[in-house]
């Protein structure tokens, strides 16, 4: 069976630290730069490059897969001005199966450095799509990264890879909804501006928070926050006698000390008449002295707790994994199936176009010998010649599609080029 002769070379999140990947960085303009020097190259016949902030990978259809290795990899240490000296421990390669399953792998965000994430099928659908543009692929990779796209949708379609949260903010959101269940009309207060506290926010108006307070020693800061979450800056002082407003409350400060005790919350929980309160402190040290759990229709979570939920989500997200290689795995074998079948393309057209021609000469003696049939009975009898061709060929295609994708499926081939004299 023929091989699609697919390389693959690049860099990562594992194999290379962020110092040098940002200096492999392609933008729009430097893959333009690029493309006439790759395609330049002799045993370049169709390539794509996919450059995010965790990767720099060119994906190439080549003539000779040594030598295309070799020229990429000096390729993009000339292009960045780096040695190969420097950049050898980094790279890795791989050659059409693997190569295959690896872009399957990145485009399902099974790659990536947080399992499950939605943005890297962007990121890969935006980098074909520029490759398309400029030309530089062609059959075999358009298929590649069609198949890619689709694979990534049965992932998550068919598995949990990305229903559990994995992120700091978003397991607070996840622990939010099982205390309140429905978020719509809650009211949430940060107290500080760190960023952890700003996404967790973020995540919680996107499912349904409407007022948000926002409390920092630096009155600035926390208007300019505030203003970007639609929401309302306190003075500093101000949040402790404004607490019982709030349902959830997320803390981030840099304060060397507590500066949420247990009975300032004992004193809002009786203003808000016992309704729950659910507290995150993601600040280390904490700000949120932990005898407030133990307070009655009170939830304290702090940056450890968050953590436990992170690990035990990211585990199951693992389990997924593992099954959307099952899908992954088939959807490889069948690609390289279908490169096979192109074994046979021409085959099957050189067959086909020979019974035509013998058809076309055969139909014409006949008519010569009936010129008395009208027009319509001369096109009713090419009608039906052309039917004949079609029905007598039809199985017999299949058929050697089938087999070209086995492992004898170049003696099936060079079996009909025989036995029909297409190669005479």
């Amino acid at each position: 069976m023929a091989e699609a002769n697919l390389i693959l070379v690049g860099v990562n999140h594992k194999t290379t630290p962020v110092e040098i990947r940002e200096r492999l960085a392609f933008t729009k303009g430097k893959i333009e730069d690029s493309v006439e020097r790759l395609v330049g190259f002799p045993d370049i016949i169709e390539h794509t490059i996919l450059s995010t902030c965790n990767r720099v990978e060119i994906y190439a259809r080549v003539s000779n897969q040594d030598s295309g290795i070799d020229f990429i990899k000096q390729f993009i240490c000339d292009f960045h001005d780096l040695s190969p000296m420097e950049l050898e421990e980094h790279f890795y390669s791989f050659r059409n199966e693997e190569a295959v399953e690896h872009l399957f792998r990145v485009s399902s965000s099974l790659d990536s450095m947080v399992l499950g994430e939605t943005q890297i099928l962007g990121q890969v659908k935006d980098a074909y799509s520029l490759a398309r543009d400029l030309r530089s692929t062609g059959l075999i990779l358009n298929q590649l990264f069609e198949k890619a796209f689709s694979v990534a949708k049965k992932v998550r379609d068919e598995t949990g890879i990305a229903e559990r949260c994995v992120s700091i903010s978003s397991a607070a959101v996840e622990l939010a909804q099982k205390i309140f269940d429905d978020l719509e009309n809650h009211t949430v207060m940060l107290v500080g501006t760190g960023e952890m506290a700003e996404l967790a926010a973020k995540h919680l108006i996107s499912y349904g928070i409407k007022t948000v307070y926002v409390a920092s020693r630096t009155y600035e800061r926390a208007a300019n926050l505030a203003k970007t979450l639609n929401g309302s800056a306190l003075d500093f002082e101000a949040f402790k006698s404004e607490l019982h407003r709030a349902d959830i409350v997320i803390t981030s400060t840099a304060a060397p000390n507590f500066i949420i005790k247990k009975k300032m919350v004992e004193k809002a929980i009786h203003e808000r008449k016992n309704k729950p309160m659910f507290f995150i402190d993601i600040a280390v040290p904490r700000d949120i002295e932990p005898e407030v759990n133990d307070l009655e229709n009170v939830y304290l979570y702090d940056i450890d707790d968050l953590q436990v939920v992170v690990v035990a989500n990211m585990h199951e997200r693992e389990k997924e994994a593992e099954n959307a290689m099952t899908f992954i795995r088939d959807e490889v074998t069948k690609f390289n199936n279908w490169v096979g079948s192109l074994d046979a393309v021409p085959t099957i057209v050189e067959l086909r176009n020979q019974a035509e021609a013998v058809r076309k000469e055969e139909i014409e003696k006949t008519l010569k010998k009936m010129s008395h049939l009208s027009e319509e009975d001369q096109q009713a009898l090419h009608q039906m010649s052309s039917s004949m061709i079609n029905k007598i060929l039809h199985k017999p295609t299949i058929k050697l599609k089938k087999q070209t994708q086995s492992q004898d499926g170049h003696v099936y081939l060079k079996a009909i080029r025989h036995l029909f004299h297409l190669d005479d």
